[in-house]
């Protein structure tokens, strides 16, 4: 594996994703999809083969959006990023709870990592059968 193609896209992955949540909230889902995408697409193949199989473009997308939504979810805890209606809509729900930051910071974390890892895993089989 190519870990520095897999850590670029994951960074390019956050990026965008921050970048079009703060144009559009609904476009952010292409940001795990082209660093998905990249992080297959450019991949040369691994030691003992150089052809890569859609099972191949999943695990290296799946790498690059987990690691992307590590990156995502701290840089909106970190208060970059336009996620307030999402955090209040969720701060709502858990009103009653005490520290209902800590919990709807939980949250917005295990989220972005599940939706940018699955969408890490959809952009690295469509960069497979692209490079074919």
């Amino acid at each position: 594996m190519n870990f520095k193609t897999i850590g670029i896209s994951a960074l390019i992955n956050a990026i965008l994703t921050i970048a079009l949540s703060l144009i559009f909230l609904p476009l952010s889902f292409l940001g795990p999809l082209i660093g998905g995408f990249l992080a297959s697409y450019l991949s040369k193949g691994y030691e003992d083969y150089d052809e890569m199989n859609n099972a191949d473009g999943a695990v290296l997308g799946g790498i690059s959006g987990g690691i992307g939504g590590l990156i995502i979810s701290l840089l909106f805890l970190l208060g970059i990023g336009d996620i307030s209606t999402v955090t209040a809509s969720i701060s709502s729900i858990i009103g009653g709870i005490t520290g209902g930051f800590i919990i709807t910071g939980y949250i917005i974390l295990e989220l972005s990592i599940i939706l940018s890892f699955v969408l890490g895993l959809v952009g690295g089989i469509i960069g497979v059968i692209v490079k074919k």
